[in-house]
Protein backbone atom coordinates (compact mmCIF):
# COMPACT_ATOMS: atom_id res chain seq x y z
CA UNK A 1 0.00 0.00 0.00
CA UNK A 2 1.23 3.49 -0.87
CA UNK A 3 -0.29 6.80 0.23
CA UNK A 4 -0.01 10.31 -1.19
CA UNK A 5 -1.04 13.82 -0.22
CA UNK A 6 -1.22 16.57 -2.84
CA UNK A 7 -1.70 20.23 -1.92
CA UNK A 8 -3.15 22.58 -4.55
CA UNK A 9 -3.37 26.37 -4.18
CA UNK A 10 -5.81 27.84 -6.69
CA UNK A 11 -6.11 31.41 -7.88
CA UNK A 12 -9.18 32.94 -6.19
CA UNK A 13 -11.01 33.45 -9.47
CA UNK A 14 -10.52 29.77 -10.38
CA UNK A 15 -11.08 28.10 -6.98
CA UNK A 16 -14.68 27.04 -7.60
CA UNK A 17 -14.05 25.64 -11.07
CA UNK A 18 -10.85 23.91 -9.94
CA UNK A 19 -12.75 22.26 -7.08
CA UNK A 20 -15.26 20.95 -9.61
CA UNK A 21 -12.42 19.54 -11.73
CA UNK A 22 -10.98 17.86 -8.64
CA UNK A 23 -14.33 16.21 -7.96
CA UNK A 24 -14.53 14.98 -11.58
CA UNK A 25 -11.04 13.51 -11.25
CA UNK A 26 -11.99 11.90 -7.95
CA UNK A 27 -14.97 10.10 -9.49
CA UNK A 28 -12.81 8.77 -12.31
CA UNK A 29 -9.95 7.82 -10.01
CA UNK A 30 -12.26 5.73 -7.82
CA UNK A 31 -12.83 3.47 -10.83
CA UNK A 32 -9.11 2.70 -11.20
CA UNK A 33 -8.20 -0.82 -10.12
CA UNK A 34 -5.18 0.33 -8.10
CA UNK A 35 -6.97 3.06 -6.16
CA UNK A 36 -8.05 2.11 -2.64
CA UNK A 37 -9.15 5.52 -1.40
CA UNK A 38 -9.30 9.16 -2.55
CA UNK A 39 -10.64 12.09 -0.53
CA UNK A 40 -10.66 15.80 -1.32
CA UNK A 41 -10.53 18.58 1.26
CA UNK A 42 -10.58 22.37 1.33
CA UNK A 43 -8.74 24.42 3.94
CA UNK A 44 -10.89 26.10 6.60
CA UNK A 45 -8.45 29.02 6.65
CA UNK A 46 -8.16 29.54 2.89
CA UNK A 47 -10.87 28.49 0.44
CA UNK A 48 -8.29 28.47 -2.37
CA UNK A 49 -6.24 25.65 -0.82
CA UNK A 50 -7.15 22.01 -1.46
CA UNK A 51 -5.69 18.73 -0.24
CA UNK A 52 -6.12 15.35 -1.92
CA UNK A 53 -5.41 12.22 0.12
CA UNK A 54 -5.01 8.92 -1.77
CA UNK A 55 -4.14 5.32 -0.98
CA UNK A 56 -2.91 3.02 -3.72
CA UNK A 57 -2.20 -0.68 -4.10
CA UNK A 58 1.45 0.07 -4.98
CA UNK A 59 3.73 2.53 -6.78
CA UNK A 60 2.80 1.03 -10.14
CA UNK A 61 -0.82 2.07 -9.53
CA UNK A 62 0.34 5.66 -8.98
CA UNK A 63 2.32 5.60 -12.22
CA UNK A 64 -0.71 4.28 -14.06
CA UNK A 65 -2.88 7.00 -12.49
CA UNK A 66 -0.50 9.72 -13.66
CA UNK A 67 -1.10 8.63 -17.25
CA UNK A 68 -4.91 8.54 -17.02
CA UNK A 69 -6.85 11.12 -19.11
CA UNK A 70 -8.57 12.58 -16.04
CA UNK A 71 -5.23 13.14 -14.33
CA UNK A 72 -3.80 14.77 -17.43
CA UNK A 73 -6.88 17.01 -17.63
CA UNK A 74 -6.47 18.04 -14.00
CA UNK A 75 -2.83 18.99 -14.56
CA UNK A 76 -3.73 20.90 -17.71
CA UNK A 77 -6.47 22.86 -15.94
CA UNK A 78 -4.04 23.51 -13.11
CA UNK A 79 -1.66 25.34 -15.43
CA UNK A 80 -4.20 28.15 -15.59
CA UNK A 81 -6.06 27.70 -12.31
CA UNK A 82 -3.22 27.29 -9.80
CA UNK A 83 -1.11 29.99 -8.17
CA UNK A 84 1.89 27.68 -7.82
CA UNK A 85 2.90 24.15 -8.75
CA UNK A 86 1.21 21.47 -6.58
CA UNK A 87 3.05 20.09 -3.57
CA UNK A 88 3.32 16.30 -3.85
CA UNK A 89 4.02 14.15 -0.78
CA UNK A 90 4.72 10.47 -1.43
CA UNK A 91 4.26 8.78 1.92
CA UNK A 92 5.69 5.80 3.75
CA UNK A 93 3.86 3.95 6.53
CA UNK A 94 5.14 3.97 10.10
CA UNK A 95 4.26 1.92 13.18
CA UNK A 96 1.50 1.45 14.07
CA UNK A 97 0.33 1.00 10.50
CA UNK A 98 -2.49 3.17 9.12
CA UNK A 99 -5.89 2.03 10.36
CA UNK A 100 -8.98 3.32 8.59
CA UNK A 101 -11.40 0.78 10.06
CA UNK A 102 -13.29 3.34 12.18
CA UNK A 103 -15.93 5.58 10.66
CA UNK A 104 -17.83 8.69 11.67
CA UNK A 105 -21.28 8.54 13.24
CA UNK A 106 -24.15 10.55 11.74
CA UNK A 107 -24.02 13.01 14.63
CA UNK A 108 -20.26 13.60 14.40
CA UNK A 109 -19.05 17.03 13.27
CA UNK A 110 -15.75 15.45 12.03
CA UNK A 111 -12.67 17.60 12.57
CA UNK A 112 -9.85 16.81 10.13
CA UNK A 113 -6.17 17.77 10.30
CA UNK A 114 -3.17 17.52 8.01
CA UNK A 115 -0.02 18.28 10.03
CA UNK A 116 2.97 18.21 7.66
CA UNK A 117 6.04 19.44 9.50
CA UNK A 118 9.78 19.90 9.07
CA UNK A 119 12.21 19.07 11.87
CA UNK A 120 15.86 18.66 12.75
CA UNK A 121 16.76 15.21 11.29
CA UNK A 122 18.78 14.33 14.39
CA UNK A 123 15.43 13.93 16.19
CA UNK A 124 13.95 11.56 13.59
CA UNK A 125 14.31 8.29 15.49
CA UNK A 126 13.08 9.85 18.71
CA UNK A 127 10.04 11.42 17.04
CA UNK A 128 9.06 8.17 15.30
CA UNK A 129 9.31 6.24 18.58
CA UNK A 130 7.27 8.82 20.48
CA UNK A 131 4.55 8.92 17.84
CA UNK A 132 4.31 5.12 17.92
CA UNK A 133 3.39 5.34 21.60
CA UNK A 134 1.25 8.43 21.03
CA UNK A 135 -0.83 6.91 18.22
CA UNK A 136 -1.19 3.53 19.91
CA UNK A 137 -2.61 5.19 23.03
CA UNK A 138 -4.79 7.62 21.09
CA UNK A 139 -6.46 4.85 19.12
CA UNK A 140 -6.91 2.70 22.22
CA UNK A 141 -7.97 5.29 24.81
CA UNK A 142 -9.73 8.16 23.02
CA UNK A 143 -13.29 7.57 21.84
CA UNK A 144 -13.27 10.87 19.99
CA UNK A 145 -10.56 9.70 17.61
CA UNK A 146 -11.60 8.19 14.27
CA UNK A 147 -8.27 8.11 12.44
CA UNK A 148 -4.68 8.97 13.38
CA UNK A 149 -1.82 8.08 11.02
CA UNK A 150 1.82 9.16 10.82
CA UNK A 151 3.77 8.96 7.55
CA UNK A 152 7.32 9.49 6.45
CA UNK A 153 7.80 11.53 3.26
CA UNK A 154 9.88 9.95 0.51
CA UNK A 155 13.22 11.69 -0.13
CA UNK A 156 12.68 14.10 2.80
CA UNK A 157 14.39 12.91 5.98
CA UNK A 158 13.36 16.16 7.69
CA UNK A 159 9.60 15.91 7.05
CA UNK A 160 6.73 13.87 8.51
CA UNK A 161 2.99 13.98 7.84
CA UNK A 162 0.17 13.38 10.32
CA UNK A 163 -3.38 12.74 9.10
CA UNK A 164 -6.19 12.82 11.68
CA UNK A 165 -10.00 12.58 11.89
CA UNK A 166 -11.87 13.41 15.12
CA UNK A 167 -15.56 13.21 15.99
CA UNK A 168 -15.60 16.88 17.03
CA UNK A 169 -13.09 19.69 17.44
CA UNK A 170 -13.22 19.71 21.23
CA UNK A 171 -11.97 16.11 21.24
CA UNK A 172 -8.65 17.54 20.08
CA UNK A 173 -8.21 20.72 22.11
CA UNK A 174 -10.00 19.77 25.34
CA UNK A 175 -9.13 16.07 25.59
CA UNK A 176 -6.37 14.87 23.27
CA UNK A 177 -3.77 17.56 23.90
CA UNK A 178 -4.17 17.10 27.65
CA UNK A 179 -3.22 13.41 27.53
CA UNK A 180 0.25 12.62 28.98
CA UNK A 181 1.49 11.04 25.73
CA UNK A 182 0.28 14.01 23.66
CA UNK A 183 1.94 16.46 26.04
CA UNK A 184 5.19 14.50 25.78
CA UNK A 185 4.99 14.58 21.97
CA UNK A 186 4.28 18.30 22.01
CA UNK A 187 7.31 19.01 24.18
CA UNK A 188 9.53 16.95 21.88
CA UNK A 189 8.24 18.67 18.76
CA UNK A 190 8.80 22.11 20.27
CA UNK A 191 12.49 21.16 20.49
CA UNK A 192 12.75 19.43 17.13
CA UNK A 193 10.51 21.32 14.71
CA UNK A 194 11.66 24.28 12.62
CA UNK A 195 9.59 27.27 13.73
CA UNK A 196 6.12 27.47 15.25
CA UNK A 197 4.13 24.21 15.15
CA UNK A 198 0.95 26.07 14.16
CA UNK A 199 2.36 27.01 10.75
CA UNK A 200 2.30 23.33 9.74
CA UNK A 201 -1.27 22.59 10.86
CA UNK A 202 -3.97 22.49 8.20
CA UNK A 203 -7.59 22.21 9.34
CA UNK A 204 -9.75 21.04 6.48
CA UNK A 205 -13.27 20.05 5.45
CA UNK A 206 -14.03 17.20 3.08
CA UNK A 207 -15.78 18.21 -0.12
Amino acid sequence: MKSTIVKFTAKPEHATSFAATLKEAQAATQKEAGNKEIKIFVSKADANVFFVYERWADKAAITSHDNEPHTQKLMQVGQTALQTAPDFYFLGDTNPLPDHSNSANPEDEVFIIFFIFKFNPSYRKQILAQFEDHITNTRKEEKGNILFDLYTVDDHEDTLAVYEHWRKESDVWDIHFNQPYAMKTGKLLEEAVDGDLKQYMNFVTEI
